[in-house]
């Protein structure tokens, strides 16, 4: 026996036909997008000659009119083997994952304080907070460089880390989190039960922050592992460079090998794309867990 109330089958031809318009879109966007993937990759796989005579792969006799036999592992061998930058992976590696933790553990720390603990000023210093989240990163070059200096931690990797522990950025954004997700009721029932201050935070807390956690980890890692002018100033011996230096160090004075600078622009990308989608569900999430205003 038919239903008694059957859909409408225009609405439901509109609504088909509108999906496939929105995957249609979609389809283009990431055409677009991973464009600039294919082409330098294929730069990554060519010889200076064949980088320079064809867009993507070099033409030839071969299947799909490419000559196959002239793509080359050749710049990666020389990047790896030949040059510095398994020195250089190591060093952004530890730089990165190091600064990303422990600013993510001590923003949280401060954003906790700075949501559920009342003590007199406290309106006063989320104010400085916030202000100094506005400031640019470029006007506290100088005096950080001169904090290292007078404490003398230049060219050292305590000087590089020590500065970026406690990002205002990251303490704010944890602050509107711990706002939003986590009642102020548990923690009280927590303490009535007998918990301590540190067990609470890290047995209760920060798992209800977990999306804005890998978020900021995301966020720090990538603003470490891109720092150009930072490992610079303060990491001024060749062996303690980050890959974002050695990268610049491939340019050469009276030319550019471009095929070992794509090779090496694939590899310095990699980490990043790894850790995005280790993380991705919780980054998408935590970018919206302080969106409510708290």
């Amino acid at each position: 026996m038919p239903p008694a109330n059957p859909p409408p089958r225009p609405r439901a031809a509109a609504a088909r036909l509108l999906d496939l318009l929105v995957y249609a879109l979609l389809t283009g966007c990431a055409v677009v997008t991973l464009v600039p993937f294919a082409w330098m990759v294929a730069a990554a796989l060519k010889n200076q000659t064949d980088f320079f005579t064809s867009v993507f792969l070099p033409r030839g006799d071969g299947f799909l009119g490419v000559a196959w036999d002239h793509l080359t592992l050749d710049n990666f061998r020389r990047l790896l083997v030949e040059l510095p930058i398994p020195r250089a992976i190591v060093n952004s590696v530890f730089l990165s994952a190091g600064l990303s933790l422990l600013a993510t553990l001590f923003c949280a720390m401060g954003g906790y304080g700075l949501a559920k603990y009342p003590f007199r000023g406290r309106a006063v210093l989320t104010t400085l907070v916030l202000g100094a989240a506005i400031l640019p990163p470029s006007l506290l070059l100088a005096p950080g460089f001169e904090l290292v200096w007078r404490l003398g931690l230049l060219d050292s990797y305590a000087g590089f880390l020590l500065p970026g522990l406690t990002p205002a950025f990251g303490v704010f954004l944890f602050r509107q989190a711990m706002l939003n997700r986590v009642p102020a009721e548990l923690i009280e029932s927590a303490r009535l039960d007998g918990c301590g201050e540190l067990r609470i935070f890290f047995q209760l807390v920060l798992p209800l922050v977990r999306p804005m956690t890998g978020a900021f980890i995301i966020l720090s890692f990538l603003g470490t592992w891109n720092n150009f002018i930072g490992p610079q100033l303060i990491l001024q011996s060749a062996e303690r460079q980050p890959l974002a230096v050695a990268m610049n160090n491939l340019r050469g004075v009276y030319g550019t090998d471009y095929g070992l600078v794509m090779a090496g622009t694939l590899v310095s990308i990699a980490p990043i794309m790894a850790l995005f989608l280790l993380l991705q569900r919780e980054f998408i999430s935590g970018l919206t867990a302080g969106a409510v205003k708290g």
